[in-house]
Order: C-alpha cells, then sequence, then structure tokens
C-alpha cells in the first residue's frame, strides 16, 4: 500500500470501527439508561430498535443516493449527522428526545456504512491489496461490536451512560476534519435518476421485516402485530424484484441480483451476523443469568471473542487470496460450527468459563473468515459504479443479520422454558438455542460453498 492508501485506510476503519461500537454500546446500559429518563421495561428494548430500523431499513436506498451524490459527500455527511445525534443522545432529558437521537444515529449509520465501503474498494484494486482491506474492515467491524459492550460497561460504571454517546462526538468530528482532504470521491460517470418505488418497497420491506422480527422476539410468532408487520415485509420485498425487472434504472439491477457470488455471497454473510450476535446475546444471559456476572464482567468476558475477530480479520484476507473465498467461507463456518457446538456442554458451576473462553475465540476466528469470503465475493467482479450498490446490498445483509438473530434465538429460548425461570431453566434454554445456532451456521456455510462453486474462488483473484 501507498502512504496516501494507508492513510485512506486508517480514516475509513476508523469510522467503521466506531459505527460498529455503536451498535453494542448501549446495550449493557439499557436499565442505566431507563432509570435516567424514565423508560419502563416494556419499552427499553426500543432504544435498540429504533436505532436498528433505520440502520437496516434505508441502507440499501442510502447506498445507492451515494453513487448519485457522490459516496465522499455521502460518508462526511453521515459523519456530521452521527456526531449531532451522539451528543443529542448524551443531553437527551426524555425518552422521545433520546429516539430521535437514536433514530438519527440509523439512518447516519445507514448512510456511511455503504458509502465508507464503496470508497474502500473503489480506493483498492480488485486482489490482494482489496481483500486485505476488507479483512482489516471485517475485523474492526466485528471487534466494534464487542468493543461496544466492554466500553459501555466502563463508561456506565465509572461515569454515566451519557457518555456512551458522547464518546462518538470527538471521533466523528475528527474524521470530518481528515476526509476532505484524505479521500478521494468516487462515483458513476454518469448521473443516473433515482429508482423512488423500488426505494419505497425495500425500505418498506425492510422496516416491517425487522419490525416484525422485534415483535416476535417481544411478545411470540404468533402475535397479529408480528404476522402482519412480517407479511407486508415479505410481499414488499418480493414486489421490490418486478419493480426491479421494469425500472430503467433500477436501485439494484437485476443481473446483479442474478450473480451467484452476490446472492450466495450476501446468504454467506447473512448466516454469519445472524449467528454470532445471537450467539453474543445468548452468552449474555448464560453469564448473567446462569453465572451471575454483572454487565461490566460479561462486557469484559467477550474481549476474547474480539481478540478471536481482529486475528480472523487478518487472516481473512490471506486465507482469501489463497484459497479462493468459496473455501474460506466454508472452513470458516465449520469452525464457527464446531466451537459454537462445544457450548452446549455448558453448565452451572463457574469453572465453566474457561470453554466459554476458548470457544468464542476460536469461534470468532471462523466467524471472521466467513465474513470476509462474504465481502470480497459479494463486491468482486463488478465495475467501480456499481460499487455503491453492491457494498449497500452487503451493508443490508450484515445490519439485517444483526437484528433478526437475536429475536429468533430469542424465541427459541422463550420456547424451551416455557416461562420457567431460574439458573437451570434458562441455562436448557440457551443450550438448545446454541445447537440451532450451530446447525444453521455450519448448513449457510455449505449451502453457500456448494452453490458459489468455483465462480468464489474466481472472484477471489479478480
Amino acid at each position: 500500500m501507498t502512504s496516501r492508501q494507508k492513510l485512506v485506510l486508517v480514516l475509513l476503519l476508523g469510522a467503521q470501527f466506531m459505527i460498529a461500537v455503536d451498535f453494542s454500546i448501549l446495550n449493557v446500559a439499557l436499565p442505566a439508561v431507563g432509570a435516567g429518563l424514565g423508560f419502563s421495561l416494556g419499552h427499553l428494548q426500543w432504544i435498540a430498535t429504533s436505532f436498528a430500523l433505520a440502520a437496516a431499513g434505508f441502507t440499501l436506498l442510502f447506498g445507492r443516493v451515494a453513487d448519485l451524490v457522490g459516496r465522499k459527500r455521502l460518508f462526511i455527511g453521515g459523519m456530521v449527522v452521527l456526531g449531532l445525534s451522539s451528543a443529542l443522545g448524551g443531553l437527551a432529558t426524555s425518552p422521545e428526545v433520546l429516539l430521535t437521537a437514536r433514530v438519527l444515529q440509523g439512518l447516519a449509520t445507514a448512510a456511511v456504512t455503504p458509502a465508507g465501503l464503496a470508497l474502500l474498494t473503489t480506493a483498492f484494486r480488485e486482489g490482494p491489496l482489496r481483500e486485505r482491506a476488507l479483512g482489516l474492515n471485517g475485523a474492526l467491524m466485528s471487534a466494534g461490536f464487542t468493543a461496544g459492550a466492554i466500553l459501555g460497561g466502563l463508561l456506565t460504571d465509572l461515569l454515566s451512560w451519557r457518555w456512551a454517546f458522547f464518546v462518538n462526538v470527538p471521533v466523528a468530528a475528527l474524521v470530518v476534519a481528515l476526509a476532505p482532504s484524505v479521500i478521494a470521491d468516487s462515483r458513476p460517470a454518469g448521473r443516473p435518476k433515482l429508482d423512488v418505488p423500488g426505494a419505497a418497497a425495500v425500505t418498506g420491506g425492510l422496516l416491517l421485516l425487522v419490525y416484525g422480527l422485534t415483535r416476535a422476539g417481544e411478545s411470540g410468532w404468533t402475535g397479529p402485530a408480528t404476522l402482519a408487520a412480517l407479511l407486508a415485509g415479505a410481499v414488499l420485498l418480493t414486489g421490490f424484484w418486478f419493480v426491479e425487472k421494469r425500472a430503467a434504472d433500477p436501485l439494484v439491477p437485476v443481473h446483479m441480483l442474478g450473480r451467484r457470488s452476490v446472492i450466495w455471497g450476501n446468504a454467506a454473510g447473512l448466516t454469519a451476523f445472524v449467528t454470532e450476535t445471537s450467539l453474543v446475546f445468548l452468552l449474555t444471559l448464560y453469564l448473567q443469568e446462569v453465572l451471575g456476572y454483572s454487565p461490566l464482567a460479561t462486557g469484559l468476558a467477550f474481549g476474547v471473542l474480539g481478540i478471536g475477530t481482529v486475528a480472523g480479520g487478518m487472516l481473512g484476507g490471506r486465507a482469501a487470496g489463497r484459497f479462493g473465498t468459496r473455501r474460506t467461507i466454508v472452513l470458516g463456518g465449520a469452525v464457527q460450527a464446531a466451537a459454537t457446538l462445544s457450548l452446549v456442554a455448558l453448565g452451572t458451576s463457574g469453572g465453566w468459563i474457561a470453554l466459554l473462553l476458548a470457544a468464542t475465540f476460536v469461534g470468532g476466528v471462523g466467524n471472521m473468515l466467513m465474513i470476509v469470503g462474504f465481502m470480497v465475493t459479494a463486491t468482486s467482479g463488478l465495475p467501480d459504479e456499481e460499487q455503491g450498490r453492491a457494498t449497500g446490498l452487503a451493508t443490508m445483509t450484515q445490519q439485517v443479520g444483526i437484528t433478526m438473530g437475536i429475536p429468533v434465538m430469542s424465541a427459541i429460548v422463550t420456547a424451551r422454558t416455557g416461562g420457567a425461570a431460574g439458573p437451570g431453566a434458562v441455562l436448557s434454554g440457551v443450550s438448545t438455542a446454541i445447537l440451532v445456532n450451530a446447525v444453521l451456521v455450519l448448513a449457510g456455510a455449505l449451502l453457500a460453498g456448494a452453490f458459489l462453486g468455483r465462480s468464489g474462488d474466481r472472484a477471489s483473484t479478480g
């Protein structure tokens, strides 16, 4: 890499790391936020859900907007909104103001993440350098989720939950100050029109899907509101396909959706994010409800997972270059599945923490191999003018996966426990969900590898 490429990489990865921290930094602080602002217990989950709805629902749209107005411009504008909304959240004095700040943070995330990824993929030619850059990006994204849990616990215990918001402000200001002179803009040569019907269909469909999944985790899968939201979301997303087939300038061209590398690369990514983020949720239940860990101790225990994801991200680019992305995805899924399956043996004594730490480290390495394989596969073989669309689709996959995993696993735990309380009941529910989690990641990796065929290997070589 040239010196300028290294500087671009540091700036973009720093922004992506900050975005990842935002996904998890408030999780361990939710009870403190609720007590400070008067959230009822039933409404507390909307602090996380409001962010996830905006982030997942608008990502694909903003990925296209980045192609229209310029990726650099949207990236910087999104960072400005992220800094200002973080300040608003830290100063909030009512639930309404806090939720407004969280929605704005989600919208900023939906703008910054695909724009930043598109700037990253166009700054590095397809091949080893891009694979290494995407590997580091994936490592820092996953490490950011873990760091957010640790940082949220530290800030809440030592200062106040408000610092979980304020910590973003100086980082956003630094990125906004440096980006204009460091990052070179990239955009398509032409100026296509925005596909408004397609944007409305996919955004509405994703919002309803995420809302329905959240309701399912909260009140079960058979509730009228849950079923109505999931059905309406499915109808709109199906309609999106037909809209794109007829659109003169589609949000996502049908020929792109027909590429095996795009479809099955994103399928592997969805599996990776659904399983690993929901596994963190399951192990949080185990550590706090079975072993009696505090929120801060829980966050610190996940530091080992963070180390594993960083190691996996650093290995992922090299593995994709040497073995091909298809083999990297399958290998990563197999490693993650084996590590996850070992956690079924967890018991009620404190000594089981050794198994948890070892398995989360190994599973983190495997998960990052899958994620790097997914990112390289889903963005390779496409011209620069379509990178905004490809990275927007990949980012949407990531954020939908992060959002939908927890409700699915929560529903499994609830069904297994049957409403019973106590460490034994919680452990039984968590063990069942962990088993499902392991089967899901292995099946997803093997299916993606089978359908990618040799196209996944060709994608890695450019």
